[in-house]
């Protein structure tokens, strides 16, 4: 791949991941229910609506769920990971079936990730601004509390120390574990699988 090539699927798929992750943020805002008038929430919307309004259109919600948002993703995800295959010389329609798992995985890895930076951003803030009103602090702690208050039931402070974010850490490892296997079954090399999770 020229060096010009490799410029532009680097600035167009750094382009397209970020889009990837408003509209998968925006998806996780709706789910968990936070403050729709809070300013990151209003940006995100105001951002993702110019597609997500007319694909809805479209695409209706299913159980309460924003389905537009996840077909989005996934097609995002699919013209990333085609655009990147073809400029390195390979065939994207050869290995449909393997960019359509991997965009899956791609999807599941992102929304994982952002629990997870939400869970380590809001367990720093209690430490050293516990009393702060930031919208990146409340937005964080209600995307990251839902997947928090069930291990908090089971296992509750030890000495004023929540320890319930280790437990969730190794839940989501096992998830992880899990779908490195299934990844093997199909066929996606495990290193490329591996990069997606900011846990290992």
């Amino acid at each position: 791949m020229s060096t010009i090539a490799g410029i532009f699927n680097d600035i167009f798929t750094t382009l397209l991941g970020l889009y990837a992750f408003l509209v998968m943020l925006r998806f996780i805002l709706q789910l968990v229910k936070a403050d729709f008038y809070n300013p990151i929430s209003q940006g995100v919307v105001r951002l993702t609506s110019p597609v997500l309004v007319p694909l809805r259109r479209i695409i209706p919600g299913v159980a309460g769920l924003d389905t537009a948002s996840l077909v989005l993703v996934l097609v995002i995800n699919i013209m990333s990971v085609s655009i990147s295959s073809a400029l390195h010389g390979f065939n994207p329609f050869s290995n449909l079936g393997i960019i359509l798992a991997y965009s899956a995985f791609k999807i599941i890895a992102g929304f994982m990730n952002i629990f997870v930076f939400c869970m380590f951003l809001g367990i720093i803030l209690s430490w050293v601004a516990p009393m702060t009103r930031h919208p990146a602090a409340l937005l964080s702690y209600q995307i990251a509390e839902p997947m928090m208050a069930p291990f908090r039931k089971i296992i509750p402070p030890m000495g004023g120390i929540d320890i319930s974010p280790i437990f969730v850490l190794l839940a989501l490892n096992i998830v992880i574990r899990l779908l490195a296997a299934i990844a093997a079954s199909m066929g996606i090399p495990l290193q490329i699988l591996w990069g997606l999770f900011v846990i290992v």
